[in-house]
């Protein structure tokens, strides 16, 4: 099993606010939408529900206390039930969010593909955990402006 996150993230690790992304970067969503097409999707109950519908190609997995979720969504209710279903997968399962779901599964990622964008937003609600940086390879996939924002995509390799 690989569990792989991917985040845009602000200077300050910023991630979100009022359930929503700070930035629109339409060339990151497209970045989002290969990297994570055709694996599954791991997510809490509010990133869930702050997409605009169903991820096409993709299996959707929310950890949440709720079961109310569409029969296509498989529902957990902890971390320690899903790493057990999955403990024999040799897929690469990707978190997508929130923050609190970020942290959970951090330890048990051995990659992480972060959209760095170059700004900061003093009213974001929601942060992407602190790591250690030194525990990864770093490897800029590509140095990026859309919109006038300046991003890279980068990929940390746990060593």
């Amino acid at each position: 099993m690989s569990y792989s996150i991917i985040a845009a993230v602000g200077r300050n690790l910023e991630l979100g606010k009022n359930n929503d992304l700070i930035w629109k970067i339409p060339e990151d969503l497209k970045f989002f939408r290969n990297i994570t097409n055709g694996h599954t999707v791991v997510m809490g109950r509010n990133t869930f529900d702050s997409l605009p519908r169903m991820l096409p190609n993709r299996k959707h997995i929310v950890l949440s206390s709720r079961d109310d979720f569409p029969n296509e969504v498989e529902v957990y209710k902890n971390i320690k039930d899903l790493l057990i279903k999955y403990k024999d997968s040799d897929e690469e399962i990707f978190v997508i969010g929130g923050g609190s779901i970020y942290s959970l599964f951090l330890e048990y990622c051995d990659k992480l593909y972060l959209t760095e964008i170059d700004e900061e937003d003093k009213k974001a609600s929601v942060y992407f955990p602190s790591f250690d940086k030194n525990l990864f390879n770093c490897e800029v996939i590509s140095n990026n402006e859309d919109n006038g924002i300046s991003y890279k995509h980068v990929l940390y390799s746990r060593k």
